[in-house]
């Protein structure tokens, strides 16, 4: 595929802290998303909070900001060093849900920053479960039955119109912290992940 000439200066969102069990992937992807989009001539701006990471090499960015991974953080980079791109897609949920925030605040586009790789779009139909759901009913893919819950009477009721097992877990949170899987109705194992669950949210 020929280079985007009009891809000049790219910003990419670091997955931050590694933990056991996730992050270490996106380590490496986003490394190499910076070593080709900087072999390719284009100028890398690198902004992640983990100075112990691979993608945080002198080599493969031109800038490193060593900072929170947080909308402030994000915000004054972008007015510093003016990238015309945001790639977000890399550096996991963290990267996903501040590349949504700047866009839902029109951010990106006061500035001129474009979200490339996965586009907002995309990125709300993968991470809404309601949309996710809609997306693959459109193309005909079955998905296993669930429903949304805002309450935990509401959780309760899904549970009981879909039947056990059920897995109740949160929408928009890092790794899928707090789920919960509740074999059978009894002891009120499915209020508590539900409550869990609504608390995270």
């Amino acid at each position: 595929m020929p280079i985007d000439s009009s891809i000049r200066k790219v910003m990419v969102i670091g997955s931050g802290p590694i933990v056991i069990g996730q992050a270490a992937e996106f380590d490496y992807a986003g490394a190499q998303a910076c070593r080709v989009l900087h072999d390719a001539g284009v100028n890398v701006v690198l902004v992640n909070s983990n100075p112990a990471t691979i993608m945080t090499d002198k080599a493969l960015a031109d800038e490193i900001y060593l900072e929170p991974l947080t909308l402030t953080s994000v915000k004054r980079i972008i007015e510093k060093e003016q990238p015309d791109s945001l790639l977000a897609g890399l550096g996991g949920q963290t990267g996903l849900t501040l590349a949504m925030e700047l866009d839902k605040e029109g951010f990106l586009q006061q500035h001129n920053v474009r979200l490339i790789g996965t586009n907002a779009k995309a990125i709300d139909k993968a991470e809404d479960r309601e949309l996710f759901k809609e997306t693959m009913a459109a193309i005909g893919e079955p998905t296993i039955p669930s429903g949304i819950a805002n309450t935990v009477a509401e959780a309760l009721a899904v549970a009981d119109r879909i039947g056990y097992p059920v897995i109740i877990r949160p929408a928009f949170t890092l790794g899928g912290a707090g789920g919960g899987e509740q074999p059978a109705v009894g002891q009120g194992g499915p209020v508590q992940h539900a409550r869990v669950s609504l608390r995270l949210r």
